[in-house]
């Protein structure tokens, strides 16, 4: 009897520490979800009080071609991306994980792009990729390429976007060093008495042992990169382009078509249906994701 009253008291006491965070959960959380999948069954304009039209948001989005191609550029975006992002967060990690003199100050080199404002970001990038006079052009007219219109051509708006984001991955870069750091340094010492060459160590030893973070990062940069919003507003602006984002719509992403139908337009109801509907295929992917990762996730197991 004491032990069940000793085991009640403590889940008082865990309900009370976990109290604030319930509540706020219910009130900031929860209940703006449960208002926003119930005006995603309305029309709103904020002015006026919400009718309810039933699914007609839903079955609108079917035949809205704008939607279509918000939804393609942001897959665009994450699909070459994600990719590119892990790739360079890892080579960055292994570099800045070699005993080198002045490591500490590279490291914080390299993290300052994750703390630059997006606004200074994008003006930055602009002077880099302009078409005539921008930095990567000239350099690479130094070495006889002549460079794409980055910033002005459809084709290369997407690309120059993921080029841009691929160098702000400080916050990766320093996840996959903590993981490296962790890996234990008699498995390296086994591997090369075993005569294996250091692409092998990394294969064998390095990939498998830290594979749980990567998937990780894997599973967090596709949501970051299917809520990609910022950089492409800033630097494409619709007064600009004649209300289109980007030349052709070309950096048009899901968030920022979404932003456009609340805060341009007032199309409250259709907005909260694009957001559900971004909310339903970030989940399946990641549920994609989660099914695949037996096959690629090293787990360890215990006798």
């Amino acid at each position: 009897m004491r032990r069940r009253f000793r085991l009640k008291e403590e889940q008082v006491a865990g309900l009370l520490f976990v109290s604030p965070f319930i509540v706020g959960f219910l009130i900031f959380s929860a209940g703006p979800y449960i208002a926003s999948l119930y005006l995603s069954l309305t029309t709103y304009d904020v002015l006026n009080p919400p009718n309810f039209v039933g699914l007609q948001n839903y079955i609108d989005l079917a035949s809205d071609e704008t939607f279509g191609k918000a939804l393609y550029n942001t897959l665009y975006f994450v699909v070459f991306h994600g990719p590119t992002a892990i790739a360079m967060a890892l080579i960055l990690a292994l570099l800045l994980n070699a005993k080198v003199r002045g490591v500490s100050i590279w490291r914080t080199i390299y993290y300052l792009p994750q703390v630059t404002p997006a606004v200074a970001l994008g003006v930055l990038w602009l002077r880099i990729l302009s078409p005539n006079n921008g930095l990567l052009n000239s350099i690479l007219a130094g070495v006889g390429i002549q460079g794409p219109a980055w910033t002005v051509d459809a084709d290369w708006v997407k690309p120059s976007l993921i080029l841009i984001r691929v160098f702000v991955v400080g916050t990766w870069m320093i996840t996959f060093l903590a993981a490296l750091q962790d890996v234990p340094q008699e498995l390296y010492e086994a591997a090369s008495i075993d005569g294996a060459n250091a692409w092998q160590r990394f294969r064998n030893v390095t990939l498998p042992m830290i594979s749980r973070v990567i998937f990780f990062a894997v599973i967090a940069i596709t949501i970051f990169s299917m809520n990609v919003f910022d950089i492409a507003y800033f630097m494409f602006p619709p007064q600009v382009f004649g209300g289109q984002l980007g030349p052709q719509d070309s950096a048009l992403f899901y968030m920022v078509y979404l932003f456009q139908q609340a805060f341009s337009y007032f199309h409250m109801g259709y907005a909260a249906a694009l957001a559900w509907i971004l909310f339903a295929i970030t989940l399946a992917i990641t549920l994609i994701q989660l099914r695949l990762s037996r096959y690629f996730v090293y787990a360890e197991t215990s006798k």
